[in-house]
């Protein structure tokens, strides 16, 4: 029986093995620092989320943006803003369709988890369309502003105010409207006089119910708000 043709074939092939070894482990290496360079990047990511400030919208509907897409909600619109301005602050939206005060004050605790630089409180509107004793009202806005200060007295916290239609009576409305400026000097907390400013009223910049904006409204929003938050921005 002849061998050396196989023991002549011997070396070819243990040289291939050596090859395929060699690109194995080569693979596995370029393998494993990719996984590495994915998992820096991913660790630098959530470094660059935890260090950016955050700005909280606490609010109904309008806040929510009912009937629109998310991305055009005015909360998304201040995000897009303060990027391009180059501020370094991540918004939250948590507004929640047909909140009252109540509601807000009852969801206040697990919204309010993390550490937030500014807080806009956005409520009241559904108590004022459905006739709440204003007290009640004006209680609960209390509440909300106290559990935000005792969570981090350095939040800055923004009342956004407004107004409703006369329907519940002149008496009602007017002192509807005054709760937001009065509690906003009670508390020392700063004010958008009326968040709908330019919006409320007219039918080209409301949806058909005559009550939530439109994505054309919402720029309009972002300037009634920018107002009282840029200088916030720049202390």
């Amino acid at each position: 029986m002849n061998t050396a043709p196989i023991f002549r074939s011997f070396p070819i092939f243990a040289l291939s093995l050596v090859l395929l070894l060699n690109l194995s482990c080569g693979n596995e290496k370029k393998s494993v620092a990719a996984e590495e360079k994915s998992a820096t990047e991913e660790s630098e990511n959530n470094s660059e989320e935890e260090n950016s400030k955050t700005i909280l919208f606490f609010g109904d509907s309008i806040t929510a943006g009912y009937g629109l897409e998310t991305d055009e909600a005015f909360p998304n619109l201040i995000q897009q803003r303060l990027d391009s301005l180059g501020y370094d602050y991540t918004v939250i939206n948590a507004g929640l369709s047909g909140e009252t005060t109540a509601g807000g004050l009852n969801r206040i605790d697990w919204v309010l988890k993390q550490n937030v630089e500014i807080f806009v409180l956005e409520l009241g509107a559904n108590d004022g369309l459905r006739g709440v004793p204003l007290a009640e009202t004006r209680s609960n806005l209390n509440k909300i502003v106290d559990y935000v200060q005792e969570k981090n007295s350095e939040t800055k916290i923004i009342l956004a105010g407004m107004q409703i239609p006369p329907n519940l009576g002149a008496d009602y409305t007017t002192e509807f409207r005054e709760l937001f400026p009065e509690l906003a000097e009670k508390e020392n907390i700063y004010l958008i006089p009326f968040i709908l400013d330019g919006v409320a009223g007219d039918p080209e910049l409301n949806q058909q119910d005559g009550i939530h904006p439109t994505a054309e409204a919402q720029p309009i929003l972002v300037e009634n708000i920018w107002e009282t938050l840029e200088p916030l921005l720049k202390n």
